[in-house]
């Protein structure tokens, strides 16, 4: 753990909110899970003057920098200035005494600072060598984002603190490795650090770029605007500077004779979590959710639980937080959550849906359809992607999620909100569908 007091490490809650009445033969429960972290004592501070702060105070941190400098960065011209200037801005945003690296990538994955396979220490110096060093980049080469997800992983190792993160911008295709490589270095790099995807200007592959932060439990975003990178980057920076605890699992128990159907993160973003399950002991399994500052998130958990007769009731899940030590023990963060099943003949008892489960998977469904309708709007089927995104734009409306709304209203004519009628738009900005499919996966929290 990390060496910091411990009236500065978040408290864990956990709240679960269900409907656990089933009809007679019912067996699928669905929970709510609201994990919240908070008074972790880091995070204003922090971020409102991050230099302020002395080495140790915080939690003990590395991060690595890691920035597009294919040959396609040089158009326009612009776009690399732009790069050079939101990294400089996240290396102003990091804390006194972050462990930090850059590191530029191209077809090769390239130490800009501070080089020879180590992490410089941020104070004032460093962070003025690190912009000087930063002057020097440019453009040329292609792209293969494996080797500077490698390299970033070797760079972090090889730093003794509790929170490891990364910060990936590119412009482009990951055109000079296959989807293989990718896939291979995203599979080592998980579990050891967290990170956060950003695509700039329009060239880029969004399932490339959101399949990086979804593998390594970080953000992703489209930037349109090279120009908007700086912005982009201090904030981002500032929520890495902000997080205090690594690597936190839930952790699930569940009774004989019980079966997780799935486990899902659905808020702030939907996160499918079920195959990322790592055994835990007889009945329990640990589903990664990476590092966490003063903030909260929603899971959706789906358990079948054999069936009982009418009056009989039983645990269905004993939801838990933990983070696995590498001894194989665990140190436990002191929130639980039951789930409940109670079989009633009260049908208006057992027919009724938790208002929480019911938004939730509103939401979550507005992501699948979103994805779906922007596939087939590629591949030219019309009627299909009209019927999907006027799907989305109905789920939109009645959830309120008006951020979503707003970006649909992009893509096509909205003829009526309520019903899903809609019309594709003969002319779609290709950074506004980009920017639909890139946060098709944020969700609005339901009011409590």
């Amino acid at each position: 753990m990390a060496n910091f007091s411990k009236s500065n490490v978040p408290q864990f809650s956990v709240d679960v909110y269900q409907n656990e009445y089933l009809p007679e033969g019912g067996r699928e429960v669905n929970a709510i899970v609201t994990v919240s972290a908070t008074g972790g004592g880091t995070i204003g501070s922090a971020v409102a003057a991050p230099h302020l702060y002395a080495p140790g105070q915080g939690p003990d941190a590395a991060v690595a920098i890691m920035v597009d400098c294919s040959g396609s960065m040089d158009y326009p011209p612009t776009k690399m200035r732009n790069a050079r200037d939101a990294t400089a801005a996240a290396i102003d945003t990091l804390r006194d005494g972050v462990h930090f690296a850059v590191i530029g990538g191209t077809h090769i994955a390239k130490e800009v600072y501070p080089g020879s396979g180590r992490l410089a220490v941020a104070d004032a110096t460093t962070r003025d060598q690190a912009k000087q060093a930063l002057r020097k980049l440019s453009a040329g080469g292609g792209t293969a984002i494996g080797t500077w997800l490698r390299l970033a992983d070797r760079l972090l190792s090889s730093a003794e603190v509790s929170i490891r993160h990364g910060i990936l911008l590119t412009d482009g295709r990951n055109e000079h490795e296959s989807p293989k490589d990718l896939k291979a270095a995203l599979d080592s790099c998980a579990g050891r650090f967290t990170c956060d995807a950003r695509g700039v200007g329009t060239d880029w592959e969004v399932k490339e770029v959101t399949g990086i932060a979804s593998a390594l439990l970080g953000t992703a975003d489209i930037v349109a605007d090279p120009a908007a990178l700086s912005a982009d980057f201090t904030q981002m920076m500032e929520t890495a500077m902000g997080k205090e605890v690594a690597d936190v699992s839930l952790r699930l128990w569940t009774p004989v004779g019980t079966e997780i159907k799935f486990v899902k993160q659905v808020a702030p973003t939907v996160e499918e979590l079920t195959d990322r399950r790592t055994e835990a002991g007889p009945r329990a399994g640990d589903y990664p959710t990476g590092s966490w500052g003063d903030e909260s998130r929603d899971y959706h958990v789906c358990v079948e639980v054999p069936t009982a007769g009418i009056g009989q009731e039983m645990l269905a899940a004993r939801v838990s937080l933990v983070i696995p030590q590498g001894d194989g023990s665990v140190q436990n963060l002191g929130a639980q959550g039951l789930v409940r099943a109670v079989w009633t003949d009260d049908m208006a008892a057992s027919t009724s849906i938790n208002p929480q489960v019911a938004h939730y998977t509103g939401q979550a469904e507005l992501a699948q359809v979103i994805q779906q309708g922007l596939d087939l709007r590629k591949s030219g089927d019309v009627d299909g992607a009209t019927a999907k995104l006027g799907r989305a734009v109905q789920l939109a409306s009645a959830s309120g999620n008006a951020d979503t709304a707003k970006l649909l209203a992009k893509v096509v004519d909205v003829v009526d909100a309520a019903a899903g009628t809609v019309r594709l738009k003969a002319k779609v900005e290709e950074a506004d569908e980009m920017t639909l499919e890139t946060r098709s996966t944020k969700t609005v929290r339901v009011k409590k």
